[in-house]
């Protein structure tokens, strides 16, 4: 949980300007998420893909995706991003939950919830009253699965989905109406 000092986290949405942090916050929380379960090469493959300067600009402007960045004690020490899909068959708005990592040292201070919460209170708002789902593709080996689960999502469907020169995501895909 928070400390006692829950004031001094603070979510703001990053812009721009904050790519090189966003790439900087990556270069630890990724790796350390993935250096178990990913073969290096793998890891640098998707690392290029997702956080070059160049894909992350494309992430927030013609994809749509939205980051969040937090900040404990003015320190960044994470980020989050949500990238709205727009309205399904079933009548729901869904918004792709894409990112969510935090620096290892942060990690299990009930910071990864408060960024959570910002972003399913982001997503309602940007639903404006509609049904509205979240979603997101979590590797099956990744602790955070359990993490997801705590926060009420549930496993929908498993795929492996290509990324190019030959590696797969193998992921879980969870989900959560709000």
């Amino acid at each position: 949980m928070l400390s006692p000092e829950q004031s001094a986290l603070s979510v703001r949405r990053a812009s721009d300007n904050d790519i090189p942090l966003i790439r900087s916050l990556a270069d630890e929380a990724f790796r350390d998420t993935y250096r178990e379960i990913l073969s290096p090469d793998q890891l640098e493959y998707m690392m290029d893909w997702m956080y070059s300067e160049q894909s992350l600009r494309r992430q927030m402007g013609q994809d749509g995706h939205v980051y969040f960045i937090a900040e404990f004690f003015e320190k960044p020490c994470g980020y989050v991003s949500v990238q709205p899909l727009g309205l399904q068959e079933d009548g729901a708005f869904l918004f792709e939950l894409q990112k969510i990592y935090l620096l290892p040292a942060f990690q299990g201070m009930g910071i990864g919830r408060k960024l959570y919460a910002h972003v399913a209170s982001f997503v309602r708002r940007a639903a404006n009253g509609w049904p509205c789902r979240i979603e997101l593709h979590v590797n099956r080996n990744n602790k955070a699965v359990d993490f997801y689960k705590h926060l009420g999502m549930e496993i929908l469907r498993t795929g492996d989905f290509p990324i190019g020169h030959g590696y797969y995501m193998n992921d879980y895909i969870m989900g959560v109406s709000l």
